[in-house]
């Protein structure tokens, strides 16, 4: 028997603005975070930049004709808060606004749902210089922007997500340096995470005065799915730290209006909280419709210690990340979907009315194109596989799982490892732009046209 999903299931793809769409310097926009970060020697492998990407911003409707092909109902796209609002202050180009005008009509001429999230990392730069995320200015601006951003394209855009992994932005921003801004500084990463929890609780409110009440407004968080080495005592109190800065640090603040007790005794030597201010935890509570999950492995964690510079301010002293078993991606993350079930289930429990999508999942392989022109990726189909069933399973077990976004559609700029790394289902010829729908691709588009996977 095939396992078969829910009617009106929500079959995606996702990108971000930055890793896709080039023309960084076209039409008005300006620097962000990133285009600065990539430019700094040592930074992003092989000294690349977002300056092209996959050039998305002038082929935008070759990709979405691809994405009518593969049979997607929602398309999960970035906003570039530089290209409709260049210093982050003062009022929209509107250049920068009809790509996204243009964009979602023809996605909605496609058929194809429009998800479209405000910030997935892309700061304006002249925000950053007046002191970025670890400053409460930055968040109101960010409601600003969202106001922009919603009178602009309110009548075509149905589902908005306010953050993309604001975790990776503020600990792998500001802790670890390993992202933009490249800022190795404790105090800062834990600032940033409580201000980029205020720009959510700030934007949702604009939204939700800004937008038809129809609309969904959403929260995309990179959760973890936390396993502790051993039973042991200490072990176990490593994986509750890891939890605490990992994912309560969000959970908690806007599903519950609290910060964790336990973050904060984790953190005094670090910090006293003072930057938290009365009203903020309500004002980042503002109710939301659904939450975004991106999901891509487990972590093993023990007691020990963690390199330093470290994304974990008051657990890296005390925790060791420990090797998980299994078969591992190109980014070396293992493979395990068994995680993403745990944590749809986890959130069933603690979360009970709150409907969850699958904003990311998807995996890194060495992939080539062959003599003839195709490109066969039969690990990447085997992880769709595995984690799709996971879904469906946790489906089964009461999880109210209403989608699944697909990272990536395209073959993109990784990041800090440049185009070294090779996440889409299209693959991307970036010397020639050329799109070749991989194995996978067709893959995904049975799965969509059958509404489930074959067993």
């Amino acid at each position: 028997m095939n396992a078969l999903f829910p009617d009106g299931f929500r079959w995606g793809a996702a990108t971000a603005a930055y890793q896709i769409e080039g023309a960084a310097a076209e039409d008005g926009r300006t620097p962000s975070i990133w285009d600065t970060f990539s430019r700094t020697p040592g930074k992003v492998r092989n000294g690349d930049t977002g300056d092209i990407a996959a050039d998305h911003y002038h082929r935008m409707r070759e990709d979405v004709a691809l994405m009518r092909q593969l049979g997607l109902t929602d398309y999960r796209f970035s906003l570039s808060w530089p290209r409709i609002q260049p210093t982050g202050r003062g009022p929209a180009v509107q250049k920068g606004l009809d790509f996204y005008r243009a964009l979602s009509d023809e996605l909605l001429e496609a058929g194809i749902r429009p998800v479209a999230t405000l910030y997935h990392w892309d700061l304006p730069q002249e925000l950053e210089d007046a002191g970025g995320w670890p400053e409460r200015a930055t968040a109101e601006r960010f409601a600003e922007y969202a106001g922009l951003a919603a009178e602009a394209l309110g009548d075509r855009i149905t589902t908005w997500t306010t953050l993309n992994e604001p975790w990776c932005a503020a600990f792998l921003g500001y802790g670890s340096g390993v992202h933009a801004p490249g800022h190795t500084d404790d105090v800062a990463a834990l600032r940033a995470a409580h201000h980029l929890n205020l720009a959510h609780g700030l934007a949702t409110r604009v939204l939700r005065a800004s937008v038809p009440s129809s609309a969904e407004l959403s929260l995309t968080l990179n959760l973890h799915a936390i396993r502790a080495f051993s039973d042991a005592p200490e072990d176990r109190d490593a994986a509750r730290r890891i939890d605490a800065v990992g994912n309560r640090i969000f959970l908690d603040p806007v599903f519950h209006g609290r910060l964790p007790a336990d973050l904060i005794a984790d953190t005094e030597r670090i910090t006293d909280w003072s930057f938290v201010r009365d009203g903020d935890l309500e004002r980042i509570a503002a109710p939301i419709d659904s939450l975004g999950v991106n999901y891509y492995s487990p972590a093993v964690v023990g007691a020990g210690t963690s390199e330093s510079p470290s994304p974990w301010p008051g657990a890296a002293e005390r925790v060791r990340f420990e090797p998980a078993p299994g078969p591992r991606t190109a980014m070396d993350w293992p493979v395990d979907a068994s995680g993403l079930h745990e944590l749809l289930v986890r959130l069933r429990d603690e979360l009970p009315g709150v409907p969850l999508l699958i904003t990311e999942n998807g995996a890194a392989y060495d992939d080539y194109a062959d003599p003839e022109g195709e490109v066969h990726d039969p690990e990447r189909v085997a992880y769709l596989d595995a984690h799709l069933s996971a879904a469906h399973r946790a489906i089964a077990d009461g999880a109210d799982v209403r989608g699944y976004f697909l990272w990536s559609l395209l073959d993109n700029f990784e990041w800090a490892y440049g185009y070294g790394k090779r996440f889409g289902i299209v693959h991307v010829d970036f010397a020639s732009q050329r799109r070749t729908p991989k194995d996978s691709a067709r893959w995904y588009a049975e799965v969509i046209a059958r509404g489930g996977l074959l067993r």
